[in-house]
């Protein structure tokens, strides 16, 4: 049986065993939010993902009036880091070991692809609002929606839209100019200096992703990369077309920084 120093593996979690360096496996989602104060949520953990605590219960940050202050952790799948709420582990985590990382090479990606498209088309039909950290579903946001359709067929990807675009091998696109692009790619959009949002390629510049209220659909929709498209979504993101990227390989789940 896997240990954790001298802890096996299924122990239910107790606040005495919330010690720095313990893994925990998620028997229910959980919310990991940006900071150590606030309502920003950063992300969620489905059920039977993998965290490591980087604080414990005793040595973390000083308690907070009215409860036990949030523990830093970092979600082993995609190295991603946030906050917790320990009491948030107590009966939905039991103590478990590290995940292993799939070594799939790209004809092994490609022949799942399929399946990652159906499931975005599946959560497009699903009743859903953008959710800023969202990515559990229905509500999702953009990197989140991605980031969980590939990981539904056992592909990992980094979690946030610059890391995805820097994990990717780049393919040249831009507006009416989609030849180079094949479904399941992902398209980047934001600034010169950030990437800032991403979409899945569909066919012929087709995208789908999900995008918030200011100038997006508030969830998942589908748009294009004409530069005849008079709709104003599609344009403002036409506009802040950066590039695309094809998924060559899995994530190790090595750290992505705080």
């Amino acid at each position: 049986m896997a240990t954790l120093g001298t802890l096996p593996t299924g122990i239910p979690a107790a606040r005495e065993l919330l010690e720095a360096g313990s893994l925990w496996q998620l028997t229910a989602p959980l919310n990991l939010y940006s900071r150590a104060k606030g309502a920003g949520l950063a992300t969620q953990a489905a059920a039977g993902r993998v965290l490591q605590l980087r604080d414990g219960a005793r040595s973390g940050p000083p308690r907070e009036p009215g409860g036990p202050a949030r523990l830093r952790v970092r979600l082993l799948e995609d190295g991603y880091p946030g906050w917790i709420e320990p009491n948030h582990l107590l009966g939905h985590a039991v103590s478990g070991s590290r995940p292993r990382s799939q070594r799939l090479q790209r004809h092994q990606i490609e022949a799942r692809l399929p399946a990652v498209l159906a499931a975005a088309e599946a959560a497009r039909l699903q009743p859903n609002t953008y959710l800023w950290g969202g990515s559990l579903g229905p509500d999702f946001d953009c990197s989140g929606l991605v980031q969980t359709l590939f990981a539904g067929q056992g592909i990992w990807l980094p979690r946030d839209a610059y890391l995805q675009e820097r994990f990717c091998e780049p393919v040249a696109v831009r507006p009416g100019a989609t030849a180079l692009l094949r479904p399941g790619d992902l398209i980047f959009f934001g600034t010169p200096r950030r990437c800032t949002h991403v979409a899945l390629h569909l066919t012929g510049g087709r995208y789908l992703h999900s995008s918030g209220i200011a100038h997006g659909r508030n969830g998942i929709g589908i748009d294009d990369l004409s530069p005849h498209n008079p709709d104003p979504v599609a344009r403002h993101y036409r506009l802040e077309l950066r590039g695309a990227g094809r998924v060559m390989h899995c994530h190790d789940g090595s750290a992505c920084g705080d």
